[in-house]
């Protein structure tokens, strides 16, 4: 067994079950992504492969850190470099400007869900 993947499967099994659940969504995504499936055929729509959105409910009382750990989370097919333009924003208004947590948190949620949304349909 490569190092790596020692490593791997040594933090795989350190991890919680919701934990295993998401990292090997994005695991599949990845793979999927990278179009090593094999047995798949090709006119199989990408909707069936991409995996639903985690089920982490939103806390009563939330930071927008946290928000985004959990959006992150909630939606782990959904590429982080992609979301970093739209999030920053949104972080800046609530840390320098003052805006409501709740707000940008709702506006986190909308934009984590229309970017799922986005994969799904391509």
């Amino acid at each position: 067994m490569s190092d790596q993947i020692k490593r791997f499967t040594d933090i795989f099994e350190q991890l919680p079950e919701t934990d295993r659940k998401t990292l090997l969504a994005f695991a599949e995504f990845l793979h999927f992504r990278s179009g090593k499936l094999s047995g798949v055929p090709d006119e199989v729509s990408i909707a069936r492969e991409i995996p639903p959105p985690e089920d982490i409910p939103r806390p009563e009382r939330e930071s927008v850190v946290v928000a985004i750990k959990r959006l992150s989370a909630t939606y782990p097919m959904v590429s982080r470099a992609s979301m970093l333009d739209h999030v920053s924003p949104l972080m800046s208004q609530h840390i320098v400007e003052g805006r409501d947590a709740a707000e940008v948190i709702d506006e986190l949620e909308d934009l984590f869900r229309r970017k799922y949304e986005e994969l799904l349909s391509e």
